[in-house]
């Protein structure tokens, strides 16, 4: 530790304090009280909690009208999700009281493995708020998807050194796990002693046995209290989700106990500009968590401290001396709001608005964006010779969740080929391979997105991010793909073959580099369009961004074709 002689003697009164922080009531997570107390801070450090005779060289005096908590702590989240870059993010965040993240850079990965790794470890230096990294383990998430890259043990494992990596990002291969796969046990080996991240949603019995016992020790997946409660019984930290995409909090509330408390940490996962600038981040989950009739105190930890002990961090998640000063002031203990934020001893935050310019990156990822020639014959899909209906497998969408439905209809053929049926909601559904520039293309329906006319596309398709879209017809679906090809990536919305919106996302097809309030403007913009195209989802371009996942129940599409998750395979479109 730099400065200790000197933290010393600021902790006696020897030498002042690079900032005094006077009558605040400390929340002390160490036992449990709320004390009117004095922080007496050395540079990034705590060095005195107290009212003792230390002067600073800056000094704030609050008059007992502040609460003084640990800087909140995100233990999982993907800041691609947020579509802005990590300089930008931290700004974004900090304002709510995050100061430190712990990241998963998953989906830059798998448009530009090891090169979208590297890019973001350096986006993430010198911004507002600690931005510490797990390493993808599953690029690709899937072997039923062509991503950008595939990176083994071997191309993770000289990253493990840094002192801003954690260890290895959620286990998304599970089935991979408990049979024994040699890559995912390769880089279950190679963290040694740093954490490993979990993501296995419904395992159970025998299965969850093998999981865990591989050295897997959280979970975020959780989506009820009954599979919860099987995992923390199992030695497994659950990281209670509240993000955008899914909002597991309320369920899961019940699992906050004076025996269980400890092994409890808060994430946000996904994490949608507008909600985040709007709704905000950790604070949002303390306050949601309090409402809920949990002890305030008790969130409050859970939001730092708890997840400073499950990754390792000894010296994060409280306030106390020899602790960095990562700390935030506020006046209401029941909507947690910062007055001022505390990051390393620096004031980031004041009057709700961070100090810390923003650092501007000269470096941005190549584009990512390749389909080579593509044709519009490409989104034709074929009936069986002789048939004029045809029984086909349909996704069905359930609205405000990750998990869809497998379903059969029975599609009218008309000069040989299956197009959408705007009546009954049943929509042609493609996604395009947009890495190698292979030609593959995956095709298939899906049901719940309620457009009467045109198409929406993104290059935001989790987990590989191919380019997806869904229409009412194949002219405005093949000009969708086409205007994300020019953009080099985005977010798009086609009606009778003009373009609507447009969101360029050039960073990777993921992040755009405007400010976070311009991209949550545009996004509002096209969210507004494609329910004025008749979607009736909140969100449709989230939902859209989840159809292609391959690792979360029951029918999902990718570049390969129709995926039945259950079987872990590719099945045919049609039923019969």
């Amino acid at each position: 530790m730099k400065h200790l002689q000197d933290l010393i003697q600021v902790a006696q009164g020897q030498k002042k304090a690079t900032l005094l922080i006077k009558n605040v009531k400390l929340i002390n997570i160490f036992n449990h009280e709320i004390q009117n107390t004095d922080i007496a801070i050395y540079k990034s450090r705590i060095a005195a909690i107290g009212k003792f005779k230390i002067e600073g060289e800056k000094e704030i005096d609050f008059h007992n009208s502040c609460y003084a908590a640990p800087g909140f702590i995100d233990s999982h989240i993907h800041i691609e999700s947020t579509m802005v870059p990590p300089d930008e993010f931290a700004r974004a965040a900090a304002v709510h009281g995050t100061t430190c993240v712990i990241i998963d850079p998953h989906e830059i990965a798998n448009v530009l493995g090891y090169e979208g790794i590297k890019y973001m470890m350096e986006a993430a230096k010198h911004n507002p708020i600690s931005i510490f990294m797990m390493l993808p383990s599953c690029v690709p998430a899937s072997p039923l998807e062509t991503s950008g890259s595939t990176l083994y043990a071997t191309d993770l494992y000289p990253l493990l050194s840094d002192e801003w990596v954690l260890g290895i990002g959620e286990m998304m291969n599970y089935p991979g796990v408990i049979t024994g796969n040699r890559d995912m046990l390769d880089k279950i080996r190679i963290a040694k002693g740093k954490r490993i991240d979990g993501h296995a949603p419904y395992l159970a019995a025998s299965s969850l046995n093998a999981y865990v016992a591989a050295g897997i020790y959280s979970e975020h997946e959780a989506t009820n209290l009954k599979e919860a409660s099987e995992k923390l019984s199992l030695g497994v930290y659950i990281m209670i989700r509240e993000g955008s995409a899914a909002r597991n909090l309320e369920n899961l509330v019940r699992l906050i106990k004076p025996e269980t408390k400890e092994r409890i940490l808060f994430c946000s996962d996904d994490l949608h500009p507008s909600d985040l600038i709007k709704e905000g981040h950790i604070n949002r989950i303390v306050t949601k968590a309090i409402s809920l009739g949990v002890d305030p105190i008790t969130a409050i930890r859970i939001a730092s401290y708890n997840a400073a002990q499950y990754f390792q961090l000894t010296d994060v998640g409280a306030i106390a001396p020899g602790y960095f000063a990562d700390i935030i002031l506020f006046k209401d203990m029941k909507v947690i709001k910062p007055d001022m934020v505390i990051r390393s001893g620096e004031i980031v935050v004041e009057k709700g608005v961070c100090t810390k310019k923003r650092k501007i990156n000269r470096n941005p990822p190549r584009g990512t964006v390749n389909i080579g020639k593509f044709h519009i014959d490409k989104l034709k899909i074929f009936a069986p010779v002789g048939k004029k209906e045809a029984r086909i497998y349909v996704i069905r969408i359930v609205p405000g969740e990750l998990i869809t439905k497998k379903e059969t209809e029975i599609m009218h053929v008309s000069d040989g080929l299956l197009n959408s049926a705007v009546k009954r909601d049943i929509l042609k559904l493609s996604v395009v391979e947009r890495h190698r520039a292979s030609g593959k293309v995956g095709l298939g329906f899906v049901s719940g997105m309620g457009l009467k006319y045109g198409a929406l596309a993104s290059t935001v398709a989790h987990d590989s991010h191919n380019i997806i879209t869904v229409g009412t017809n194949d002219s405005d679906m093949y000009l969708a793909i086409q205007a994300l090809v020019d953009s080099q990536g985005g977010k798009v919305v086609v009606k009778d073959g003009k373009v609507i919106e447009l969101l360029p996302l050039p960073i990777a097809g993921l992040m755009s580099p405007l400010p976070i309030q311009k991209v949550s403007s545009q996004i509002k913009r096209l969210n507004a369009a494609a329910q004025k195209l008749g979607s009736r989802l909140i969100d449709p371009f989230m939902t859209l961004s989840f159809l292609a996942l391959p690792v979360i129940p029951e029918l999902k599409l990718t570049d390969f074709g129709l995926i039945d998750v259950g079987k872990f395979q590719v099945i045919s479109l049609f039923a019969d």
